[in-house]
């Protein structure tokens, strides 16, 4: 009696039963399907080959069989055949094992070899597998998604690899750079007071996408969507991956602390039309990718050299059914989709007024719960901040003018006071809608692409050398400033200069309405010696560097004070923009039931809008909770005198003064000392918050 039945079209990808395995795969345009099992993650032949028959096993563009006896922890892979007419957008090679878009794990990796896939010839030796999994087989425990609100996030964009890879970090030998060296840095994340990790990508990319003798250390060159990155794994059995990932989400989850992932959604790892043969550009083509007028080349957006066709209906299903996997499977929170402007892109390129993907994410009860966050722009000039997707209910948005204006703001740039204010009280320039939730902005002054914040203040260019591309990569304004001198240096002054001008970026970000996001390592001083752009830095000039967390106590002091801070204070949790009160007269006759902020220059209930102005002051109000700050800005090079506003029997305290070291450089509200004069001498380049009670 056969072992093999023709299966169901439903569910993709390799679909575990009591009695075998249902495997489905879809192809429109192909001629022919063969399933290929293997005994071992690297055995060189298939232990079994088994051809599809398009007559039994199809139903209409699904290819699909079961196999009796199949259990969890099976490989396999496929070879699909057709026509190879780049001409027509096929290219179809049966000489290539192709890996299962549906794949919840990936094999292979002791022989794999890109350059097998992309030259002529068969490459089952050297090729990825997919492996089988029952979803179904983990004890989540009373796992459940934490569902923090954006008014109560603080996220952390960290790598997986580098948080605990360098040989400083404590963690033995076998456990650094994976989930489970992650597991035992938790107390650390706590200590810090984030409440969300937004993780670099994992899901499964190839680390051989960069040029030779460099790795792809980012994770931006997605191979499966469904499948952990094995290299993050310290178990290296068939599915250890899986469940290795699952641990690390169920701790973190134990210290209320959220996992977002940052997924790739608009290219893959198969590059141009030079690129390799690895998966879907073998399935269907014509499907999977957006292609020039001449078929034979693929549109770039993204800048990697392939754009993936997200509305076509097959591949909208794919984007979906990962979402829903990594929430219902693997329990994670939310997402952050990078370059998320080209998801909107139809067929031949152009931004759709409704992306059918976008509104299905937007739509889809199932996801509702967790968080959508979108880097809303792409790397072909499409730029949405402020307006993805029609300004959308569920898409919060990195605000990549926050980053800009606020660099050029510490960096003493003129005519930036203006955009300072906006950015404080959450972009309402940006954010031009009447119901818009100021959380829904993710404010950020540094992340993975472009400077550390240290860097920020130590280098006027950028430093890619290392990369091999003659320091042409990377962005070229950076609106960073070396504060005297380029990289590192021993003058006392200058690095009194950079410390503060650190502090002054980090305390402009908590203070302003809106979710803060910091990026792994600034909150040390990691520093990336003036490379922004580490792509392929898969060392220890990307890696954390726990030493850091050692030397820079006073930093991190004050990080760790400035988030318990910033996080006690209702200000800090609206839901809707601020009032704003052009005076503290009308506030406390207008406002005085309402949260607001007043304006003032050096002197009160006058602000100084002028171009050549470096200074503001803020004060913000919310009468309910009895809060009153007042916070100072100064970033010119000269110190200045500020008034303060009277409230009836308050006095002012100094919670924090960026120019005073540590520990006096942050104080609790118990322990503030308190302002005696009606002017508060603020220091060149200093940040300055002040509280009444």
């Amino acid at each position: 009696m056969s072992d093999l039945l023709p299966g169901r079209s439903f569910p993709l990808g390799a679909t575990v039963y009591p009695s075998g395995v249902n495997f489905c795969l879809f192809s429109a345009n192909c001629t022919g399907v063969e399933l290929l099992l293997f005994d071992t993650p690297n055995a060189p032949k298939p232990a079994r080959v088994i051809r599809l028959d398009p007559q039994r096993d199809r139903t209409v563009f699904y290819w699909h069989i079961f196999v009796k006896g199949a259990i969890a922890g099976q490989v396999y892979a496929y070879r699909v055949h057709g026509l190879h007419d780049p001409e027509r957008g096929l290219r179809f090679d049966s000489e290539k094992v192709l890996l299962d878009p549906y794949a919840r794990a990936v094999v292979g990796w002791k022989t794999y070899d890109r350059e097998a896939a992309i030259h002529p010839g068969d490459n089952c030796a050297q090729a990825l597998r997919g492996v089988v999994v029952d979803p179904s087989r983990y004890d989540w425990e009373d796992d459940v998604p934490l569902r923090t609100s954006y008014e109560r996030s603080v996220i952390y964009e960290m790598h997986v690899g580098g948080f605990t890879r360098h040989p400083s970090s404590g963690i033995a030998v076998e456990k650094r750079g994976t989930y489970a060296g992650l597991i035992e840095k938790i107390p650390y994340l706590q200590s810090l007071g984030i409440t969300a990790v937004e993780l670099l990508p994992i899901h499964q990319f190839d680390e051989q996408d960069v040029r030779p003798g460099l790795s792809n250390y980012w994770g931006y060159s997605t191979l499966a969507f469904f499948a952990p990155h094995r290299p993050y794994s310290s178990r290296q059995d068939a599915l250890g991956p899986v469940d290795e990932f699952r641990d690390l989400v169920k701790a973190l989850h134990k210290a209320g602390i959220e996992v977002i992932l940052d997924v790739v959604f608009n290219h893959t790892a198969e590059g141009n039309e030079f690129g390799p043969t690895i998966s879907f550009r073998g399935i269907d083509n014509l499907t999977y990718y957006l292609l020039e007028e001449d078929l034979s080349f693929y549109s770039n957006y993204s800048g990697c050299g392939n754009t993936v066709r997200a509305n076509h209906p097959v591949v909208s299903r794919l984007i979906l059914d990962s979402l829903r996997y990594w929430v219902d499977e693997m329990h994670v929170d939310g997402f952050r989709f990078d370059l998320a402007s080209i998801l909107s892109r139809g067929p031949y390129g152009k931004p759709l007024a409704q992306s059918p993907i976008l509104w299905a994410i937007e739509a889809a009860p199932e996801l509702v719960e967790s968080k959508a966050i979108a880097e809303a722009w792409d790397a072909a000039g499409l730029y949405e901040v402020g307006k993805f997707i029609n300004s959308s209910e569920r898409f919060a948005e990195w605000n990549g003018p926050f980053r800009d204006d606020v660099r050029r703001f510490v960096k003493s740039d003129a005519g930036v006071v203006g955009k300072l204010a906006a950015r404080l009280l959450g972009s309402p320039d940006i954010y031009d809608r009447d119901d818009y939730r100021p959380c829904r902005s993710i404010n950020f002054v540094t992340c993975h692409d472009g400077f550390t914040l240290n860097d920020l203040v130590a280098y006027d260019q950028k430093h890619n050398e290392a990369n091999g591309e003659n320091n042409r990569d990377g962005a070229n304004d950076n609106y960073s400033w070396n504060c005297g001198v380029e990289g590192e240096t021993g003058d006392r002054e200058i690095l009194g200069l950079r410390r503060r001008q650190i502090k002054n970026f980090l305390t402009i970000l908590f203070l302003s309405q809106g979710t803060p996001m910091i990026l792994m390592g600034d909150e040390v001083r990691h520093s990336q010696q003036g490379n922004n752009n580490a792509y392929c830095q898969n060392n220890e000039l990307s890696w954390l560097d726990w030493q850091q967390v050692q030397a820079q106590t006073g930093l991190l002091r004050f990080v760790q004070e400035l988030i318990r801070y910033t996080q006690s204070l209702l200000i800090f949790e609206q839901e809707s923009l601020l009032s704003v009160a052009s005076s503290s007269v009308q506030a406390m006759v207008e406002l005085s039931d309402r949260p607001h902020a007043i304006w003032h220059g050096t002197k009160l209930d006058t602000p100084d809008w002028r171009p050549e102005s470096r200074r503001l002051a803020m004060t913000l109000c919310h009468p309910e909770a009895g809060e009153v700050l007042h916070a100072i800005f100064n970033a010119h090079w000269q110190p200045a005198a500020f008034e303060l506003p009277y409230y009836p029997n308050r006095h002012w305290h100094r919670i924090l003064d960026t120019a005073l070291p540590t520990p006096d450089d942050f104080c609790r509200p118990e322990k503030a000392p308190s302002v005696t004069t009606a002017k508060y001498w603020t220091a060149p380049r200093t940040t300055v918050l002040l509280q009444a009670f």
